[in-house]
């Protein structure tokens, strides 16, 4: 009976492996108002990763969780299934917060999937859209 509860939380939470991970961030899509449209078509494509270490004890909600130095906030977030979905609010220096969705799948390799960055800026809407992917570096 044991061995079956603990391979049922296996299934429904894949256990990711400890160590360095990397989390690449490209942009594919881009409106922001006040950046030249050259450099805003320029911006396609572009990468930005950010290095995260788990331990033993941590899993994929540790490698879906925001960059600290963002300050954005989790609003919601559901990670079952080998799926996730997060909302997330971020401060600006002016106005109201930005609102990113993110959703996809995961596996116990990392998580593959897409992010989507709404909101109002001084000068009017802006919209990102980041594909996303999680993929272990190291130990």
């Amino acid at each position: 009976m044991k061995i079956f509860l603990v391979m049922a939380i296996a299934a429904a939470a894949p256990i990711v492996q400890p160590g360095r991970w990397e989390v690449k961030s490209t942009v594919v899509e881009m409106a922001v108002p006040g950046i030249p449209k050259f450099l805003q078509r320029m911006a396609r494509g572009k990468t930005k990763s950010e290095e995260k270490r788990l331990t033993a004890a941590q899993g994929i909600e540790t490698l879906l969780a925001p960059d600290p130095k963002a300050m954005c906030r989790i609003e919601g977030q559901r990670v079952e299934d080998g799926r996730y979905m997060q909302t997330l609010s971020c401060p600006q220096k002016q106005g109201d917060p930005l609102h990113i969705t993110r959703g996809g799948t995961y596996d116990r390799t990392g998580f593959v999937g897409r992010a989507t960055v709404a909101g109002v800026t001084s000068r009017g809407p802006i919209s990102i859209v980041l594909d996303q992917r999680a993929v272990r570096t190291g130990g």
